[in-house]
């Protein structure tokens, strides 16, 4: 005998009416239809399949990606009076045989299992001795190899449309664009079921960017508006080294930190998971490992301290935040060095040609969304077929709209400085030139003899990291990743050298950095005498290796080291530039240098 939704939903969940399109989702999967839903994190997708499968006679069997999740969301119904159950790798023999003794008697209503512990030999079989009330495929982009967050096991769901095709099957997700949504429907069979899509605008969380240049003490002060000491948040980090990094600062500096990533014992992971579920001012500094389908409907903050693949991902991400309807912050902190690193990877990776190009897309808008210089927000949800009527209010764009300028003449001046000298120097050679010093390298190459030597002394030194971020951004320039970090013109340059293209600029970018906020610090330049110390200390080294100077570190990351000043290897370990290898070979000696320059 089937029950009453909207009693259901009174009485077990304590609402009294469906949000959005709930209920049209409940209605029809109580008829025995099928169908995708495409809600956001936090839209109430999981009422969607919860609903029918109380209502429905049988066991609905719920697909998860995730322990943790599966664990969090049956403790949750549990709560509520509801008979759910997971049926993972981690059970006892105990705890299984009581999952068990609930299906085979007819008392569980909600089993979640993993698509691989589904695609078992025998296990479909023996699940569909008793009535099944419906299939719910939860995170249903992983089963699109376009998909963000792509898993194989999830692809083998395809045999769920064949083996049970009276059996209503619900995918659920909070991202796909058009092409995932075409891959889901056709793994699943429902190609002729409908869509139900809800609006993707979180209007609640405030979204920000910014190019990445204290990271610390943007970070602090991200914190300090985010959060003030009170809200729990995640701070994504690009690798396991930097999650545990960016954890052991933010502890020592008070904050209840812990890193998450997949290179952690599984036991430690399920403590993280229980900490940042239970705890209070938690801030989880992790890899996009951690995160898929939290539950906590009160993480006031997300930040990401380098630049996501594509806007489906870095949407999912920040969709963690705010779940509970109340103002919730995104960051993204962002450099030409991430747009270029991501563009190698695609060109080396295995793809095919197809994804390759697919991957191409999804980095150009996320280029897009973060050097955007209008509403961010309307940026954001366009690349999800959504448009806003009006600018949001909400986000930093809306707040502080930027003065944009033509900064054409600047990015001739920096791509010709980059042609002329062979395309085989980085930023912090290359800017010696446009200002005109001589220094030992310029003098070696006769670089002071170029056209280009000089001709940038109007532009401060820091401004020349906004014209190369602006370029990279704009397919202009490259950075060779796979050697150091060489700055390549490529032929979109072309046009921005013969003035056919204009190259905007932020004002802030060009501004002095005296004049600009006290957070980002002071810049190091050859007139400091700690610049002046590594610079000798690693003349030293590049004369014993027999080495050019640039391959130890390049100028740039010396004066970097020399405005921040670390005082120990972690700090020394956040600077750019400065990766594992380095650290281990010299770090010992760099902060020596430091210490006897005082």
């Amino acid at each position: 005998m089937t029950r009453d939704p909207v009693a259901v939903l009174h009485e077990v969940f304590g609402h009294t009416g469906f949000r959005g399109r709930q209920g049209e989702v409940v209605e029809h999967v109580m008829a025995g239809g099928s169908g995708l839903v495409l809600m956001p994190t936090g839209g109430g997708k999981s009422l969607c399949f919860q609903i029918p499968a109380l209502c429905r006679e049988g066991l609905a069997i719920v697909v998860s990606p995730l322990i943790a999740l599966m664990e969090d969301q049956v403790a949750a119904l549990r709560q509520q009076g509801v008979a759910a159950a997971a049926l993972h790798s981690e059970l006892d023999d105990a705890e299984r045989r009581d999952v068990w003794r609930g299906i085979n008697e007819g008392t569980l209503k909600l089993l979640y299992i993993s698509p691989e512990r589904l695609g078992m030999d025998g296990m479909l079989e023996r699940l569909s001795q008793g009535r099944i009330a419906l299939f719910a495929v939860d995170e249903a982009h992983c089963i699109s190899q376009w998909g963000h967050h792509f898993r194989p096991e999830y692809r083998a769901l395809s045999f769920l449309r064949s083996g049970f095709p009276e059996v209503p099957r619900l995918a659920l997700t909070a991202t796909a664009d058009a092409r995932t949504v075409d891959d889901i429907r056709a793994q699943l069979g429902l190609e002729d079921a409908p869509v139900f899509r809800a609006s993707f605008d979180r209007a609640n969380i405030y979204l920000s960017a910014s190019p990445r240049d204290q990271e610390r003490a943007q970070i602090r002060a991200f914190l300090r508006e985010a959060a003030d000491g009170r809200g729990a948040g995640i701070v994504y980090c690009g690798t396991r080294a930097r999650a545990e990094q960016t954890a052991d600062w933010l502890r020592a500096d008070g904050h209840d930190a812990m890193p998450f990533h997949a290179g952690m014992p599984s036991e430690d992971k399920r403590d993280a998971h229980r900490r940042f579920a239970r705890g209070d001012a938690v801030v989880m500094c992790a890899t996009i490992a951690f995160g898929m389908g939290i539950d906590r409907p009160d993480v006031r903050f997300v930040a990401h301290l380098s630049l996501p693949q594509g806007p489906e991902g870095w949407y999912q991400e920040i969709g963690r935040a705010g779940r509970d309807g109340l103002p919730a912050r995104a960051l993204l902190l962002y450099g030409a060095g991430d747009i270029a690193l991501a563009r190698h990877r695609i060109q080396q990776s295995p793809a095919s040609e197809d994804q390759k190009r697919i991957e191409r897309a999804r980095l150009d808008a996320m280029v897009g969304i973060a050097e955007a210089g209008s509403c961010r927000r309307r940026v954001l949800l366009r690349c999800f077929g959504e448009d806003l009527e009006a600018d949001c209010g909400n986000c930093d764009v809306c707040a502080s709209p930027p003065r944009l300028y033509d900064g054409s003449v600047a990015a001739q001046k920096l791509l010709s400085a980059a042609l002329r000298t062979g395309s085989r120097f980085g930023l912090g050679h290359l800017v010696d030139v446009l200002r005109g010093r001589m220094t030992d390298k310029i003098a070696q190459f006769g670089h002071d003899k170029l056209p280009t030597y000089g001709v940038g002394k109007d532009v401060p030194e820091g401004a020349w990291r906004g014209v190369v971020r602006q370029l990279v951004a704009q397919g202009a320039l490259d950075i060779a990743v796979e050697n150091h970090g060489e700055l390549v013109p490529t032929e979109a340059a072309r046009p921005v050298m013969r003035g056919e293209v204009k190259v905007m600029l932020r004002d802030e970018v060009m501004r002095p950095r005296s004049q600009r906020a006290s957070r980002e610090g002071p810049q190091a330049g050859s007139d400091d005498p700690l610049f002046g110390a590594l610079r000798e200390w690693r003349k030293a080294e590049a004369r014993s290796q027999q080495v050019p100077a640039y391959v130890i570190f390049h100028d740039a990351t010396l004066a970097e080291i020399a405005a921040r000043r670390p005082e120990n290897l972690a700090s020394l370990r956040e600077v750019p530039g400065v990766g594992e290898s380095k650290l281990q070979r010299y770090g010992t000696a760099v902060l020596a240098a430091l210490a006897e320059a005082g």
